[in-house]
């Protein structure tokens, strides 16, 4: 493309490369399109060339700085909330849901771990989640709740 341009002054039309290269025109805008030239993240954009590609594509595995205050305040609040419960049904909740921790477990599991039946950890955990549900506490999480 280069040297047509050089000889003759004028960027050839897809036509005249196919042509030229002997293959189709079809064949040659696919290979046109693969083999596009990489641009520079530090590329000015914009009227002011003030911005730079770099600058303005989205980092999809950053969270923005709102949902990390959002998360944090929720994991505060959940914290404090849990406090409020027995030690047992705090400790019961947060191994169930994996809250604070890498995991969720079973009730058999969290049985096991507590030298209790499955039956009871159900009992415990259907108790605090009533505890849960009561207004002075139920009102505070759900400011957290998308509506």
């Amino acid at each position: 493309i280069k040297n047509i341009i050089k000889k003759t002054g004028l960027k050839p039309t897809p036509k005249e490369l196919a042509l030229r290269m002997s293959i189709s025109e079809r064949k040659l805008l696919k290979i046109l399109k693969i083999s596009k030239e990489p641009i520079s993240l530090d590329t000015p954009i914009g009227d002011d060339n003030k911005l730079d590609i770099g600058n303005s594509i989205k980092d999809i595995k950053t969270t923005s700085p709102f949902k990390r205050a959002a998360s944090k305040n929720l994991k505060i609040t959940t914290n404090k909330i849990l406090s409020g419960l027995t030690a047992r049904e705090s400790k019961v909740l947060r191994m169930r849901f994996g809250i604070n921790m890498n995991s969720n477990y079973t009730l058999e599991e969290i049985g096991k771990k507590l030298d209790v039946t499955r039956e009871r950890i159900r009992q415990i955990e259907a108790k605090a989640i009533k505890k849960l549900k009561h207004p002075s506490r139920s009102d505070i999480l759900s400011s957290f709740m998308d509506n």
